[in-house]
């Protein structure tokens, strides 16, 4: 591990032994001002995407090169140790070869040359005719990466570090908003934000210093956990060396994030979950990851943003609320790679198979309290809430309370807890899986739904029950929601191509099926009763199932219904019913549906009909209606509250001694081959 000077960017163990990046000239040339001298990698260019080892010699470097346009470049390497390469940029010649003065990060050949060889190594030119479009770095051994903050930072972060706070909310606050330094492990990170905020006097000071014998240094420091420990100060651990025993700082809770940036983002932590998730018995082929975080971490943040704030504006400089990297997100940038590759399946947003996690904090829980007093129209009683310290509600009153207020009821910095906060629940659950199809029905002794009046139960079974039971079973699901194309009454069957039904299975546990296993599961359905039989079984989205609902009032019925008239008919009385055409209708709710339906008066359309005589007192009546039309009232009036109806139009009375429905004309879902 190297640190270069500054302390603004540093080397450290990112990409394993042999990884290869292809990078753009820029990019490269970034990346060579902060490799040179490092030990493990190599540079070089890709020609057309292949490894090409630029054409060079060993020489003394001269400060003039020869060429036109060329980007020259020095390598050495260590005989001592294998491997090691150090590398280091020149600049790129302009005609008649004349060396630029360096830019950034680029030394002057001399002094690179000199740089080599007071180091022992060989030194080596690489040049090339012209400069090519991608370079290859490559990592022979240990990795790469950049400490994110700079010089500018240093006073935010040693504030914030001061009062307890971890090195990834002082990356939070210091605006940094790409990932690579979040998933950086904790202790790794802890150290180099010492050396970072270390300043040239502390490294003299211990360099100066001479070393108490180990026996005392070991007697002290055991002293001081004692003691820090009872005072609630920072814990220290001791590790015992062959030569010194060094110092570090072991997790305490942070006081803004209560931990949950520190060993919530571990992989034993992310194990723990994925654990839970294979256990549960879901299959995924991906997931959504969802957190909860206590109310008291948006206050918490509020306190630590106008303590910086307040810092920044000293120097000038300002921070917006939103200029800060939300806590969420943070956890997000860490903890996604690190569920990806535990479960092997992506992280996607979109994914209905979802892994929440809720964190509660109860030393802090009082910390939200002072906003009721100070906002307390933000904090009303609602359903299903246990508290009213809900975000949302902690959120809109920070935004509402005024700076010296909140000032005077809560200290900044905010405290540093005693415990780190805990994972209370680990819940895993799966979108709902919606299954649409067809279904006849054979029986006139069968309600669509349960039919249960008053607490009692009239008959055993139903269309619904029949139906999504056996759905239940097969999608390991906790309940299911059934809805149709319409109702038919117990005693009408459903002949034709059958009925439109959805069924909405909530949380299954199984999702993957073939089309062969939905075959097979229609076959299931269609063995279990006689009563009933589906077709066209397929799964289908939640958008697709509107397609159904908008047939129930667009579209037309066809029905068979057998009449029976009081007076002696001959087959002429009935035929002027044929010639009838889109016969307007109006229909007071029948007083057999008043009990669950709204009083009102509906307008239908009955299309055509067509009789069919079977003696004086009987005929069949085939209809073609509006979707919604009460048949059975349109047949008997019903008391008079459907006008016109049959027995009005032949001037007697009639009744319905049964009824079909031979068709639904909703085109959905599709038809399968069978």
């Amino acid at each position: 591990m190297a640190l270069r000077k500054g302390g603004t960017l540093m080397l450290r163990s990112l990409f394993p032994q042999g990884t290869v990046l292809r990078v753009a000239p820029n990019i490269f040339f970034f990346l060579s001002h902060y490799l040179r001298g490092t030990e493990g990698v190599k540079l070089g260019r890709c020609h057309r995407h292949r490894w090409r080892e630029a054409p060079g010699k060993r020489t003394r470097l001269r400060s003039r090169v020869e060429g036109t346009g060329a980007e020259e470049r020095l390598a050495w390497t260590c005989p001592r140790l294998p491997r090691r390469r150090g590398v280091g940029v020149l600049g790129r010649t302009e005609a008649g070869g004349s060396l630029r003065e360096p830019g950034p990060g680029q030394r002057d050949a001399n002094e690179l040359s000199a740089a080599a060889e007071g180091a022992g190594v060989r030194s080596e030119l690489e040049s090339s005719d012209r400069p090519r479009q991608l370079w290859r770095l490559e990592v022979s051994e240990g990795l790469l990466s950049m400490f994110p903050l700079a010089e500018k930072d240093k006073t935010i972060a040693r504030l914030l570090f001061s009062t307890g706070t971890c090195p990834r909310c002082i990356f939070r606050f210091c605006c940094v908003d790409f990932h690579a330094p979040y998933k950086l492990p904790y202790k790794d990170l802890l150290r180099e934000l010492e050396n970072f905020l270390r300043t040239e006097d502390d490294a003299l000071t211990l360099e100066a210093t001479e070393p108490p014998p180990k026996k005392i240094r070991l007697q002290d420091t055991e002293a001081q956990i004692d003691d820090r420990s009872q005072n609630g100060g920072e814990m220290t651990t001791v590790v015992k060396d062959e030569n010194m025993v060094l110092e570090k700082p072991y997790l305490n809770a942070c006081n803004l994030c209560l931990g949950i940036l520190q060993e919530f983002c571990e992989k034993k932590f992310i194990k723990k979950v994925c654990q839970k998730v294979e256990s549960s018995g879901y299959e995924f082929v991906n997931l959504v990851f969802s957190v909860s975080f206590p109310p008291q971490l948006s206050v918490r943040e509020h306190a630590a943003w106008l303590l910086v704030k307040q810092e920044m504006g000293k120097q000038g400089l300002s921070l917006g609320r939103d200029d800060i990297v939300q806590l969420k997100e943070a956890y997000k940038w860490i903890t996604y790679p690190l569920f990806s590759e535990e479960l092997g399946v992506p992280v996607d947003g979109k994914s209905l198979f979802e892994v929440s996690v809720i964190f509660a904090h109860p030393e802090t829980d009082e910390d939200c309290h002072f906003l009721s007093t100070s906002c307390p129209d933000c904090f009303k009683p609602a359903k299903n809430k246990q508290s009213v310290f809900t975000r949302m509600a902690v959120v809109k009153a920070l935004d509402k309370i005024k700076e010296e207020d909140f000032r005077k009821k809560f200290p900044c910095p905010p405290n540093s807890p005693k415990v780190f906060c805990s994972a209370v629940e680990i819940e895993c659950a799966h979108g709902a899986v919606f299954v649409a199809g067809r279904y006849n029905k054979y029986s006139r002794n069968l309600p669509q739904t349960p039919w249960i009046i008053d607490g009692e139960r009239k008959l055993e079974s139903s269309v619904e029950e029949l139906i999504s039971n056996q759905l239940l079973t097969v999608f390991k699901a906790e309940s299911f929601n059934f809805s149709s194309s319409g109702r038919e009454d117990v005693d009408v069957r459903t002949l034709g191509n059958g009925r439109p039904f959805a069924v909405e299975l909530v949380n299954p546990r199984r999702v993957r099926f073939t089309s062969q296993d939905i075959k097979e599961l229609q076959q299931k359905i269609n063995i279990s009763s006689d009563k009933i039989q589906v077709r066209d079984l397929q799964l289908v989205t939640k958008e697709a199932i509107g397609h159904m609902k908008e047939g129930e009032e667009v579209k037309t019925k066809t029905y068979s219904a057998l009449v029976w008239i009081d007076k002696a008919i001959q087959k002429k009385d009935i035929e002027f019913l044929d010639g009838l055409k889109d016969l307007q209708i109006n229909q007071k709710t029948p007083l057999r549906v008043l009990h669950r339906r709204p009083l009102a008066i509906r307008a239908r359309i009955i299309h055509t009909m067509e009789t069919h005589y079977i003696d004086e007192h009987h005929f069949r009546l085939h209809l073609k209606t509006q979707a919604g039309t009460y048949i059975k009232e349109f047949v008997h009036g019903d008391f008079g509250r459907t006008k016109p109806n049959i027995g009005s139009l032949m001037n007697g009375t009639a009744d319905i001694l049964e009824l079909d429905v031979e068709s639904v004309d909703v085109d959905w879902p599709p038809a399968l081959d069978d």
